[in-house]
């Protein structure tokens, strides 16, 4: 029996390499996006496009689509990257990367939890810039705020979720050559699927709620 994957974000970067690796697999893919590209519309994957998840109104068309789907694996993959610099501060800005990357992924595992059977997993992709700890350079109010935010989000569905044997796993990818950093990183975005795709494999109730690294290290809060 196929796999069922859910992917936000999936149109370039991560999300379309997730996309790619679990399509090769047999796996029934539905890949999410605001707006299709021609690389993801060529793969064998149902796309779902014109969904923002930062938008309240756009998730009852996500709902909608999946009607009826039990989904083993949710990949709340959508992000973006902002700058703000202290005396330069763009409040909106920062507002846009809170509803992207910490409520967009909450909207989504809401809507679509009772899609999910027990045993199921989920993996939400954040940022090591998320880590109050590991914060030794400062700036990047905006991405670092959203992402710490969806780190403790992501412990509360781990405790919440627990009753029913959902995994959720925290995950950074690495410093990945992506079109939201420029094109500059360590790893390309078919390298840090494949990382993630095995720690999502690995992915149990007794690392639920950890925050790793695509290399497995455990990273500090």
């Amino acid at each position: 029996m196929s796999q069922t994957v859910v992917i936000t974000g999936a149109n370039r970067g991560i999300g379309l390499a997730f996309s790619t690796y679990y399509a090769k697999q047999g796996a029934k893919v539905y890949a999410v996006c605001r707006q299709a590209s021609s690389a993801l519309e060529a793969l064998e994957v149902t796309v779902l496009s014109g969904i923002d998840v930062s938008k309240a109104d756009a998730i009852p068309m996500l709902r909608n689509a999946l009607e009826g789907e039990s989904i083993d694996l949710l990949i709340n993959n959508a992000g973006i990257l902002r700058d703000e610099r202290l005396g330069e501060i763009d409040f909106d800005q920062i507002t846009e990367q809170f509803q992207v990357n910490a409520l967009g992924p909450l909207r989504v595992v809401e809507a679509l939890l009772d899609f999910m059977p027990d045993g199921s997993k989920i993996a939400n992709i954040t940022s090591r810039m998320g880590s109050i700890e590991d914060n030794t350079s400062g700036g990047r109010y905006g991405y670092r705020m959203s992402k710490c935010a969806l780190n403790i989000a992501s412990v509360s569905l781990a405790h919440d979720l627990r009753a029913r044997d959902i995994a959720v796993g925290i995950f950074h990818p690495g410093l990945v050559g992506t079109e939201m950093i420029g094109g500059y990183g360590d790893i390309t975005p078919e390298q840090a699927a494949e990382r993630l795709v095995k720690l999502i494999d690995q992915l149990n109730m007794s690392r639920s709620g950890e925050f790793r690294h695509s290399n497995g290290e455990l990273l500090p809060w």
